[in-house]
């Protein structure tokens, strides 16, 4: 091709790269526009961070001298002269979001995840961040998470869709300090302790749960709630079509669930091998046939704690908690395997109103406001005391209705987490449009053994109306 060929096409050339800026730009102009007031915000700082990021990168450490020249520096450097080392810069690759920006980079010799972490609290500063965060994005490569707006103060709500998750052992609580989802796998696990003060989410996070597990027919609930005497009262009320047990404050009621459960968590262990093939069911997971029975106890105080006094009920009494203690002991300890999970909610999970024989062996703990640190300990662990700035003390401003202090073992330390609010009327939509998938396992099972076994006879289902058990 000759010179003047060359020429001929640069016309050309240049038209086509002027109309791919010009589209780009209405694009962004579009995008801009359409956007938000706080997306707007956010597209700006992305803008600022990209044009100033190489010189904040020289400025923060965040860059390498290489002293090697390139062959083509040596081909054009000057005779006697030595090509001048390059200095090089991590690629930034940033994009906003309604809370901040979400920037991946890649390392260099000398600037690794260490490097970048050390640096958040300078980043926070120059980008306008309340807060800066730097994670592992695969073999070489940083996750940069930056706030400019705090997302555990933005109050959130959950429709529930009532489409059947894919994998319903996982529990979406919400989303942390940056704004990222903050998701919990159950499976293989036996219990979990919600704890914090009257009014704070924690009924809430549970009905979350409800909600979106409610669509799988390979998931059944039981519930036993202190803070009321029929399933018509409080909390759960609107979900109580999709419980196929439940009880209220009354003591024996809630015994005799604990009972028929412990009977058929006997009678699973005894036969999931013959039926499942397995000796664990989260080596098939959870089915139709045979679905993980998710216990649900509020105000579980209510249950374990000793009665005080000398007179015959009094004492009827302690000797249902004592037993009830021992009865939940085993579901938590032995359910596992077999696909029970537990749930504790109580205020301040101390030994005298959560036994220690059952909060201990509970690996996924939450805690909404406490008042005192003893709490945060009592339902965290002593390790919170290192982590100041998680302390669920630090949560009883009303701006944080709906936070709560987490131990996720994907993460380091405790994580902050802002939990939805899910509305009585989709619960009760929810409840109203799964309640058909309400099965009692004790019939499954019996279904599937020779003889029907025990739990087809021992456990029986409570009437949605009045919480009183019938007869199956």
């Amino acid at each position: 091709m000759s010179v003047e060929e060359v020429y001929g096409y640069a016309p050309i050339t240049v038209g086509a790269g002027l109309a791919l800026i010009a589209l780009w730009a209405v694009l962004w102009i579009v995008r801009y526009v359409r956007a938000d007031k706080d997306m707007r915000v956010s597209i700006r700082q992305a803008g600022r961070i990209r044009r100033r990021w190489r010189r904040l990168a020289l400025a923060q450490g965040l860059s390498v001298t290489d002293k090697l020249p390139t062959t083509l520096a040596s081909l054009t450097a000057k005779q006697g002269q030595k090509p001048q080392p390059r200095i090089l810069v991590p690629h930034l690759k940033v994009k906003p979001d309604r809370f901040g920006i979400v920037a991946r980079a890649n390392c260099l010799p000398k600037v690794s995840l260490e490097e970048f972490q050390k640096a958040a609290p300078y980043l926070a500063d120059a980008w306008g961040c309340e807060r800066v965060s730097v994670t592992p994005d695969g073999p070489g490569r940083v996750l940069i998470r930056g706030v400019r707006t705090d997302p555990l103060r933005a109050k959130t709500r959950h429709v529930p869709t009532g489409v059947m998750r894919d994998d319903v052992t996982i529990w979406d609580v919400g989303v942390d300090e940056y704004a990222q989802p903050v998701r919990v796998d159950l499976s293989n696990v036996p219990g979990i302790t919600v704890a914090g003060l009257p009014g704070y989410g924690k009924t809430s996070l549970i009905n979350r749960l409800v909600c979106d597990w409610a669509p799988s027919p390979a998931v059944q609930f039981v519930t036993v709630d202190g803070k009321v005497s029929t399933a018509r009262e409080g909390d759960y009320a609107h979900l109580s079509k999709r419980m196929y047990d439940f009880a209220g404050d009354d003591l024996r009621q809630a015994n005799a669930i604990f009972k028929r459960l412990v009977n058929l968590r006997s009678d699973r262990s005894s036969s999931i091998e013959s039926v499942l093939g397995v000796i664990n069911l989260w080596e098939v997971g959870p089915s139709e046939d045979w679905p993980l029975i998710v216990l649900i106890i509020d105000e579980a105080h209510t249950y374990f704690a000793e009665q005080k006094g000398s007179d015959k009920e009094t004492k009827t009494l302690s000797a249902l908690a004592a037993e009830n203690t021992r009865l939940v002991a085993d579901l938590v300890k032995k359910g596992r395997s077999v696909g029970i999970i537990v749930i504790l909610i109580t205020q301040k999970p101390t030994g005298d109103a959560l036994p220690t024989v059952i909060r201990d062996v509970c690996p996924v703990g939450l805690s909404f406001a406490q008042k005192t640190i003893e709490g945060a300990v009592a339902a965290l662990g002593d390790d919170i005391r290192n982590w100041p700035d998680a302390n669920p003390t630090d949560l009883q401003n009303p701006a944080y209705v709906g936070v709560a202090t987490m131990k996720h073992n994907e993460r380091p330390g405790f994580l902050r987490v802002r939990t939805p609010h899910v509305s009585a009327a989709d619960a009760a939509r929810i409840a109203e449009e799964t309640a058909h998938l309400t099965r009692n396992p004790a019939d499954l099972l019996g279904d599937q053994i020779p003889g029907g076994g025990a739990a087809r006879t021992l456990l029986t289902k409570a009437d949605p109306a009045d919480g009183t058990p019938e007869a199956a």
